[in-house]
């Protein structure tokens, strides 16, 4: 073991995204990872496909979905439903550092898995709950999945097509990204108490709810209604403060312009042919773009259908103009600066061979991120677990096994 977190053990209860991909986050930092599921059908994501990855003889697969948050984890497959199930989870926790989980409000407690019930077995124990709207408040016990937060936390508000425009509506992100900040920011708070517990010696609980996080990632965007009072409405790829910064079309497809500053603006002019714009009161300053977005908008869509999106980015680039393709994923797994920061990267399986696999963009100089085993078969590595974390001989995990406690 290696890595910055490599001195933890993690005891990983979560399921789906959210909770996942904070352990899958401390695993990648070098943090033992334990995924506690249950048998016979593990972690939600395991049958959400297809697509699946499947080894060459065909016995094994795992779905695309899983593949995406569970590498670097051991896998455990225990009933927690059952009393012998969950001392093989307080075994492990006396043994561990971090318990995560996005179980219900109150879910874990009929099983004495909550905090109250752990911290007496160990008081250093950072214990991290993730919910959808947060363990108080009138949504408490509620179910939050991330289209519903993206909805009710105003981000659906802000993306798509303004009205009147054809497509027009709410849309909600083509990822879960609700469920990967909130995966941050629990990551945050879990290495937050971890370094308070350093200085005290004091383990705590840590919570991140979906809507708490998806309204503090509204940044801009809620400043802006916040200091005005009014509703920011969706613009499609328009920028609500800067401009242009959107989407132009050019000869064969599209391309994005992102010009953040006045002498920006005056290079595309130029590069444009119409160095006259970056002069005209109504464009001259970003605040007079901004009112005047109307009027540039088409003149400059005008201009730049009539370049290829290539020739355009490289005139573009030269001129120091801030701009780029719309990749599709094909075209960003091939692109040279994504392969040279080590973004595709491949983890060995040994039923499913090579497994491919999305690089961590935390580069740490001197402890770097690695990447030691694939995303887990189910209970793949429950004998293993039992063995050398909980102290468990072969006759008693043989016996757990046929009660099925474990698989």
């Amino acid at each position: 073991m290696s890595g910055s977190l490599s001195h933890l053990r993690v005891l990983d209860l979560s399921r789906v995204l959210a909770g996942p991909w904070a352990g899958q986050i401390l695993g990648d930092l070098g943090a033992e990872v334990i995924k506690i599921e249950r048998p016979g059908t593990g972690d939600d994501t395991r049958s959400w496909g297809p697509p699946y990855l499947q080894g060459a003889d065909g016995s094994a697969e795992l779905s695309a979905y899983f593949l995406s948050a569970n590498r670097n984890k051991q896998s455990l497959a225990v009933d927690i439903a059952h009393p012998e199930g969950q001392e093989l989870v307080r075994k492990l926790v006396a043994e561990s550092d971090v318990v995560l989980e996005n179980f219900k409000v109150g879910g874990l407690k009929r099983y004495g898995l909550d905090y109250d019930s752990l911290k007496g077995i160990n008081p250093k124990l950072i214990y991290c709950s993730i919910t959808g709207f947060g363990q108080d408040g009138p949504y408490a016990n509620r179910p939050g999945y991330d289209f519903l937060i993206q909805a009710m936390g105003g981000l659906m508000s802000i993306t798509g097509q303004p009205d009147g425009e054809p497509g027009a509506g709410p849309m909600k992100v083509g990822v879960a990204l609700t469920d990967i900040m909130t995966g941050l920011y629990a990551t945050i708070g879990v290495l937050a108490a971890l370094s308070h517990r350093d200085r005290t010696g004091e383990g705590q609980y840590v919570e991140a709810a979906l809507l708490d996080v998806q309204v503090a990632c509204l940044a801009n965007q809620a400043m802006n209604y916040l200091t005005t009072g009014k509703a920011p409405v969706r613009m499609g790829n328009a920028h609500p403060n800067i401009v242009p910064y959107q989407d132009f079309p050019t000869a064969d497809g599209n391309m994005v312009l992102t010009i953040g500053n006045d002498q920006q603006f005056a290079r595309l002019c130029d590069v444009l042919g119409h160095p006259e714009w970056a002069g005209d009161e109504r464009f001259v300053t970003n605040r007079a773009r901004v009112a005047n977005r109307r009027e540039l908008i088409p003149k400059l869509r005008q201009a730049t259908v009539m370049r290829s999106t290539r020739e355009w980015v490289e005139i573009l680039e030269r001129a120091g103009v801030p701009c780029g393709p719309v990749n599709t994923l094909d075209q960003v797994f091939d692109d040279p600066q994504v392969l040279a920061r080590g973004m595709r990267q491949t983890v060995p399986h040994p039923d499913l061979g090579e497994v491919p696999t999305v690089g961590n963009p935390i580069k740490l100089k001197l402890t770097p991120v690695t990447y030691r085993t694939a995303p887990p078969l189910l209970g793949e590595q429950s004998e293993r677990v039992l063995q050398q974390v909980a102290g468990l001989s072969s006759g008693e995990i043989k016996a757990l096994r046929e009660r099925g406690v474990i698989s």
